[in-house]
């Protein structure tokens, strides 16, 4: 499998230290698969969006923003809330080829999100999502911040 070219840069943090990328795809064997990392839950929960849409359609720059929605969800735990924040998106790519790039997420805890997204259609997905799964679903808290693998049935 070939990743997409995907613009996740390096972050330094104050101490000069370097931060790992927010986003990067790992190889899994039948599906697709990000490690996700983030200084906070809210950029973690960004940087899983921004990786998804980037394994839909590659650049994500090519995307118009068009349209914006506004996402509330709740849910039993922190994964829980990951795995349906990314259904969601991957559902409007599926169904209707709207594929959001820009997350604002405005009101977040481990059980509820409020956010605000932008995106817009396109001709074609390059990866078509069938599923976020919980394959080895795990929220960590890093010295960084906060990493999760999430796995993607394609």
């Amino acid at each position: 499998m070939n990743a997409p070219d995907m613009d996740a840069q390096d972050v330094v943090l104050p101490d000069n230290k370097t931060a790992p990328p927010p986003y990067v795809v790992v190889e899994h064997t039948a599906d697709w698969s990000l490690r996700v990392s983030g200084a906070d839950w809210a950029a973690l929960l960004r940087h899983a969006a921004q990786g998804m849409s980037s394994l839909m359609v590659g650049e994500l720059s090519a995307v118009p923003l068009t349209e914006q929605r506004t996402i509330s969800l709740e849910a039993f735990d922190a994964e829980t809330l990951l795995v349906d924040w990314l259904s969601e998106l991957a559902y409007w790519a599926e169904s209707e080829m709207l594929v959001c790039t820009e997350f604002d997420v405005q009101q977040v805890s481990a059980r509820r999100l409020l956010a605000v997204v932008r995106g817009g259609p396109v001709p074609e997905l390059l990866k078509h999502i069938k599923a976020v799964t919980y394959h080895n679903l795990e929220i960590v808290q890093t010295d960084a911040g906060m990493e999760a693998t999430i796995v993607f049935d394609v």
